[in-house]
């Protein structure tokens, strides 16, 4: 069998601290790693990492530095309601505000520094098909 110890994604930056910043402010996120190259972040508990990566660097092949598209990243949350405001008070760019969608999500969906689509989702609280 072949094990998964871990995964992590990686999001290409043009600045990093502002990028850092986003994904702390929103999330339970720590610094645990921080250089003029790559910055990583992990949650509280240990159990989640995103790394951020300065999108000229030398690791990051020449045909990938280009902004983001065909994908997004998807955050579960308690509330997406309570991401909202912080998003709000940082002015941070939202693309659509929270809607209950048909599959009992609540979803809202902001667009980080770098041009990645970020959905934050919470479940709806009883919800039934």
């Amino acid at each position: 069998m072949k094990k998964l110890n871990r995964i992590m994604t990686n999001i290409c930056s043009d600045n990093l601290a502002e990028s850092r910043d986003f994904y702390t402010k929103l999330f339970d996120f720590k610094v645990d790693y921080d250089s003029d190259w790559f910055i990583h972040l992990i949650s509280k508990d240990k159990k989640l990492e995103l790394g951020i990566i300065d999108r000229t660097n030398e690791m990051v092949p020449k045909g990938f530095q280009n902004n983001p598209q065909g994908f997004y990243v998807t955050f579960v949350v308690d509330s997406a309601d309570e991401i909202f405001k912080i998003a709000e008070s940082e002015k941070f760019e939202i693309v659509n505000e929270p809607t209950n969608t048909f599959y009992g999500q609540r979803r809202l969906l902001l667009k980080d520094p770098n041009g990645t689509l970020v959905d934050i989702s919470s479940p709806i609280k009883d919800f039934e098909f």
